[in-house]
Parts: structure tokens; C-alpha cells; sequence
């Protein structure tokens, strides 16, 4: 069984991505559980280039198969805001309700069909032997006047989907996994792991 390391602390992202890659014969280790774990800077200009980043940082240190995940939220209303800053959209070290709490503020007085919205993951990969890819998932929904729900994490209380008339956070890890940005990307992710591996 091949190891993957996933280049990231956060345990949400931790268990979805874990959740979307149990059916191949992998087993996932977070970083978070190793010791003394560097943060990685996220300097790029777009999802690509952070997730290029953390899971480049990642192969240096550990001569594993690594992946790693960026995924913002695009808001027309907002111009495609917050999209590569949605984790420090309301500030550094924020919490997931203060950044919705903003998201809100800043939609105020936009109606309904206005709000419209996607979330956007992309999933680097790298390996030992060279190889590099990228890959990316998109769901398209609209933003709530207000939460929805007590799932997920970040913005899924107030990010809907017509066509379930629920939010992430009204969902189940399996139904959010089926249809999500981030299920996709991963989904994604797994064929190329399976081209570069065999499976």
C-alpha cells in the first residue's frame, strides 16, 4: 500500500480528501501528525500556485507521493472575490464563521439571483521519480442570505446548490464528496495516480 502525504493541517480538508481517495490502495498521512511541520507560505497569484507550492515543499522534505489542495470561493457580485484569499478572507487567523460573517456584509443588499457563485479546488501531485500534475474541480452554486446547516466547514453554511436546494453544510461527507469541488478535483487526482501507478 503506497503512501500519500497530504500537505495540509487543516483537519476538515484533512477528512474530506482522506474520504474521496479510500477507495484506492493508498494510505493517507496529514502532515499535521508529523512533528515540527514548517507552515508554507501561500505567496501564489492563483490556487495552482499555492498548491504547486505546499505539496513542492512537501516532496522536499519527504521522498513520498504528496498532494495538496487550494480552493477558493469566486463570488461574481464580489468580482471573483474572495477566491485565492477565501481561508484569510476576513483577516489572518480567522475564524470560518468571521470570514461567512464578511462574505455576508459584503453581499449585503445583493439579491438572491445575484449571488451567484462556485467554489473552485485544485489538487497538485507530485512523486519522487519527477512527476508533477495538476488537476481541478468546480461546483457552481449560489450564496444564502444566511447559514444553512451544521456540516461541512468554511463557507458551506451559506453556499447552495439548486440542484439538491440544499448547502454543504446540510449534507452528508458522502453526498457533499458525490458532487463536490473538491471531491471532483480528487476524483480527478485518482486517475492520475492510477496512470502513474498502474492501478
Amino acid at each position: 500500500m503506497r503512501a500519500i502525504y497530504l500537505a495540509t493541517k487543516n483537519r476538515d480538508k484533512v477528512s474530506e480528501l482522506a474520504h474521496a481517495l479510500q477507495h484506492l490502495p493508498v494510505r493517507v498521512i496529514s502532515v499535521a501528525e508529523l512533528e515540527h511541520w514548517p507552515d508554507v507560505e501561500e505567496t501564489g497569484a492563483t490556487l495552482a500556485e499555492n498548491a504547486l507550492l505546499k505539496v513542492r515543499a512537501t516532496l522536499a522534505r519527504i521522498p513520498a507521493t504528496c498532494l495538496a489542495d487550494d480552493t477558493g470561493l469566486e463570488v461574481d457580485a464580489l468580482g471573483g472575490a474572495p477566491g485565492v484569499r477565501s481561508s484569510r478572507y476576513a483577516g489572518e487567523g480567522v475564524t470560518y464563521a468571521q470570514n461567512v460573517e464578511k462574505l455576508l456584509a459584503d453581499l449585503a443588499g445583493v439579491p438572491p439571483e445575484k449571488r451567484t457563485a462556485r467554489f473552485r479546488c485544485v489538487v497538485a501531485l507530485a512523486d519522487p521519480d519527477g512527476r508533477e500534475a495538476c488537476v481541478e474541480g468546480i461546483v457552481e452554486g449560489r450564496i444564502l442570505l444566511e447559514p444553512r446547516g451544521a456540516g461541512g466547514f468554511g463557507y458551506d453554511p451559506v453556499f447552495w446548490i439548486a440542484e439538491t436546494g440544499r448547502t454543504f453544510a446540510e449534507m452528508s461527507v458522502a453526498e457533499k464528496d458525490a458532487i463536490s469541488h473538491r471531491g471532483r478535483a480528487v476524483r480527478a487526482a485518482a486517475d492520475v495516480l492510477a496512470r502513474w501507478y498502474g492501478w
